[in-house]
């Protein structure tokens, strides 16, 4: 065909600053480990891969599940994962519901032929834990309780602190979503007795999205492999993926995404290597920085009182900014992506992630700036300088 090659040019994305609420900025180490050469996904070297991939993982979610993997496919994988394996038609589930995320998992809880238990906040606050007491002694036989730890179309960070022992008391499983929590908050599954917790690779984890760590407790197994129904997926079934991540076993169900276990296994690596006390305070000294740098321009926090989340700040915008004005400023001019509101909150709220590798001092800073000359040319009151000044000093407040 005349032309044909022509109509294609050598892939060169633009460079971005990726401050939303996923991906996150990936290490050039993890980069590189992804242009590894291939083996097969069968392969004794990949099975040990597989292998230190696990151990990471539970040290990750603090845990000692034998049933701890990566989901082949991205958080939302994950989700359905723990969704379609624990519940089966009939089944009755708490869902918490104040944002995005919680409904999803409320739909898929339909879609298994189970009853959705809902338990509704506003938007911009936790799920209050008396509320799920009580639907716990009122609503009959309860199968779970599902929850997000970290909400993401909100920026809601939900406390869960005695949440596991109370579903047990009333024989029910718990299920957490820390999609955008885990690798930049506490996640501590077997201290909370969480059954079922899952995230994403593209969040905290700083790695390209694509698998979805997962780890299922002994009681959740007991439930998996006791169930009437077969499971609905073939593809997510626990039964036939717990053969493959098995040591010992490794009997082939699917041909796992060997590109990306490399990648996942190095970004494991990294936060390994920091540690995750360092880790967690870096997260939470770059989270309030930049709000003090946005509440300076105007912005104000969504989340109530004490239950923002370190990773990802959900502001409301000031009367005088443009949504989508400016967020497309800051990604054309300034090469930064922010994200913008989703469901109720479109255009009015951004959501900004400081995850992973995107919660630096430099991101703070060079945000805030490009801000500071957007906003002072839509609103001549702004004073420039105001907003990065704000964030210095609250850098000043932490010991060096």
């Amino acid at each position: 065909m005349p032309g044909f090659t022509q109509q294609y040019k050598d892939l060169s994305p633009s460079r971005r600053l990726l401050l939303g609420p996923g991906p996150s900025l990936v290490h050039p180490r993890v980069l590189r480990a992804m242009s590894t050469p291939l083996i097969g996904h069968l392969d004794p070297e990949f099975l040990v891969i597989m292998d230190e991939i696990q151990e990471l993982l539970r040290w990750l979610f603090q845990t000692d599940n034998s049933f701890t993997i990566a989901v082949s496919g991205t958080g939302s994988a994950a989700m359905e994962t723990a969704i379609v394996n624990l519940i089966e038609p009939g089944d009755r589930v708490i869902v918490g519901m104040n944002g995005i995320f919680g409904a999803r998992i409320a739909q898929m809880v339909t879609r298994c032929g189970g009853t959705v238990v809902e338990i509704q906040a506003d938007w911009g606050t936790p799920i209050p834990l008396d509320q799920i007491a009580h639907q716990l002694q009122a609503a009959g036989p309860i199968k779970a309780v599902a929850i997000v730890h970290a909400e993401t179309s909100t920026g809601v960070w939900q406390p869960l602190d005695n949440l596991g022992a109370l579903c047990h008391g009333h024989e029910a499983l718990l299920i957490v979503d820390t999609v955008t929590s885990l690798g930049g908050l506490p996640v501590k599954v077997d201290e909370w007795d969480i059954d079922a917790c899952y995230s994403a690779t593209q969040k905290c984890l700083s790695c390209p999205p694509g698998l979805a760590p997962l780890t299922l407790s002994d009681r959740a197994l007991h439930v998996i492999q006791n169930r009437n129904t077969p499971c609905q997926s073939w593809y997510l079934d626990c039964t036939l993926v717990a053969d493959y991540w098995t040591k010992g076993k490794r009997t082939y169900h699917h041909t796992a995404p060997i590109s990306m276990a490399y990648a996942l296994r190095e970004a494991l690596r990294l936060i390994h290597e920091e540690g995750l006390d360092a880790r967690f305070a870096r997260h939470q000294r770059n989270s309030q920085a930049l709000r003090a740098g946005l509440e300076a321009l105007g912005f104000t926090l969504v989340p109530a009182p004490g239950h923002s989340l370190l990773t990802l700040t959900c502001v409301a915008l000031p009367e005088w900014l443009d949504d989508k004005t400016i967020r497309s400023r800051l990604l054309h001019e300034f090469h930064i992506e922010v994200g913008g509101g989703l469901g109720p909150l479109a255009g009015k709220v951004w959501r900004i992630g400081l995850m992973g590798e995107s919660s630096t001092f430099d991101s703070v800073v060079t945000l805030l700036a490009a801000l500071e000359h957007l906003s002072s040319q839509a609103n001549p009151s702004v004073q420039p300088g105001k907003a990065v000044s704000a964030a210095l000093q609250k850098y000043n407040t932490w010991p060096r």
